[in-house]
């Protein structure tokens, strides 16, 4: 049973906010509450911020995870009324305004005056979640770490079957499911590292030979930038050796490979040890959770339905906030939960000043862009549909703009340029640990939580080996110094005397 504790004290008389999430919502909110008067708990159930829309970069050898995923506590240091705790939230009451959340067994309790709710989506296997012991999405440093080992190891692994001269073709053929921006990137990614990176490491195999497929059940590439861009991307996909299968459903992932069905009912199989999955999204669960305490509707995805003003019916003192609210059809990108988490903030501050409401929540769309390789991308602003090197210096500089900390902004460009005008990638390290660990995990009844002892049963635990390894140290000591002694060190056993 875990065991369940208050948040550490923080100042009463000041108003308690909490947020809810680590992500664009979760930072930018807490950062915009850095002139108000409150105090603010950022409740996360990682120890960093995730710039999501690198973690391919991440997988493919081009970043770190440390120059895409900052340490929250250091990024709000200088904040002095916010404060960061470490565990999932698994719970919220709305009625007594407390939120629970867990982290190896332990629960902690925190109590607000407003709440942000900025938690984020995770992959969505459209009710297949079996496929993501095969097929890792593309959500968490940790399904980023998973790919990079399972993309460099299948060419490993290629290399030893092919100088024991066996059928590798599984080996070197990769598949993307979802044609959204990013699959486009991570198929563009691994075309590269195949063609480009690789092609003078291995002596059995020519990396070159590798394939790369793309696939989708939507009929063009990239549909939120529209059918001329789509075109585009494609066009520059093929060029690069991309493999693009479109109108295909994918209806089964197993070790080996994936299942597809066309329409007209045909059924293909691609036998594949390496399948990355970028195809659709569900929000988190506390959707659900505030979808009964409330009654607010949930789509198709989990998104709950929210007021103009991103609060919660008849809850004015809970806002929602990115990827989980269903509203006017906002995307679900980084920039939705950035103006919304700002907004949200700001409507708070205004309450405590007595000051009027903003009205309702307006979304200001600053463009979409996606990365196809270097020097090849699409961008949509407006009106405007650029592509090529324009477009591709355009990406670069709004992720170096939005990218955490000066340290990380300089190390990225370096690394980009490593990548991009030479051909190496800086980080090609990879252990059978970052690919076997989750399902590792997976397989324990509670998690990382069965790995460690509950407080309890610790504190029992401990004074029982203290004791134990106190007399065999005590033992030790005593041999140790009688063989000194007894000048029996390096003399053979048969030649000792006494």
């Amino acid at each position: 049973m875990a065991a369940t504790e208050a948040a550490p004290q923080t100042p009463q008389h000041r108003h308690q906010v909490v947020v809810i999430g680590s992500g664009f919502g979760g930072l930018f909110g807490t950062k915009a509450l850095r002139r108000s008067d409150v105090e603010v708990t950022m409740v996360a159930k990682t120890t960093h911020h995730l710039f999501q829309p690198l973690l391919y970069q991440v997988a493919t050898g081009i970043l770190s995870q440390g120059e895409i995923a900052p340490p929250t506590r250091e990024v709000l240091s200088s904040q002095k009324n916010a404060r960061v705790l470490l565990g999932e939230v698994t719970g919220i009451d709305l009625e007594q305004r407390l939120v629970t959340s867990q982290v190896l067994g332990r629960q902690t309790v925190t109590p607000y005056d407003s709440l942000i709710v900025a938690a984020g989506a995770g992959q969505s296997y459209f009710g297949n979640d079996h496929f993501a012991e095969f097929a890792p999405g593309m959500k968490s440093i940790d399904d980023a770490l998973e790919l990079r080992g399972r993309i460099f190891g299948a060419f490993e692994m290629a290399e030893l079957g092919a100088a024991r001269g066996e059928n590798v073709d599984h080996l070197l053929t990769f598949v993307v499911v979802g044609a959204g921006p990013t699959g486009v990137e991570m198929a563009g990614q691994i075309a590269e590292l195949a063609h480009r990176t690789l092609r003078k490491d291995f002596r059995s195999i020519n990396t070159r030979s590798a394939r790369v497929i793309l696939v989708d059940a939507a009929p063009q590439v990239l549909p939120p930038f529209g059918a001329k861009l789509g075109a585009k991307a494609q066009t520059e996909l093929e060029k690069l050796g991309v493999e693009v299968i479109l109108g295909a459903m994918v209806t089964d992932v197993d070790e080996r490979g994936i299942e597809m069905k066309f329409k007209d009912g045909r059924i293909e199989r691609i036998d594949t040890v390496t399948k990355i999955w970028a195809a659709g999204v569900q929000a988190n669960p506390l959707g659900r959770t505030l979808s009964e305490q409330t009654g607010a509707p949930l789509d198709r995805a989990g998104r709950i339905s929210v007021n103009p003003d991103l609060t919660l019916p008849g809850h004015p003192e809970v806002f929602v906030v990115g990827d989980m609210i269903s509203l006017d059809h906002l995307p679900g990108v980084a920039q939705v939960a950035i103006q919304g988490a700002k907004y949200a903030a700001k409507e708070i501050d205004n309450r405590l000043k007595s000051k009027a409401s903003a009205g309702p929540f307006h979304y200001f769309d600053k463009g979409s862009m996606a990365i196809i390789s270097r020097f090849r991308a699409v961008a949509l602003i407006g009106k405007f549909r650029i592509t090529g090197v324009l477009a591709w210096l355009m990406w670069l500089a709004l992720h170096l703009i939005y990218i955490t900390g000066f340290k990380s902004r300089v190390t990225a460009l370096l690394h980009w340029a490593v990548s991009f005008i030479g051909r190496g990638r800086s980080e090609r390290t990879t252990t059978e640990q970052q690919i076997f660990a989750r399902s590792a995990l997976s397989r324990l009844k509670r998690g990382a939580a069965d790995l460690v002892s509950d407080p309890g049963a610790y504190d029992a635990a401990r004074q029982l080996l203290e004791t134990t390894r106190r007399a065999e140290l005590e033992a030790q000591a005593l041999e140790e110094a009688r063989l000194t002694d007894a000048g029996q060190r390096g003399v053979p056993v048969g030649e000792r005397v006494g």
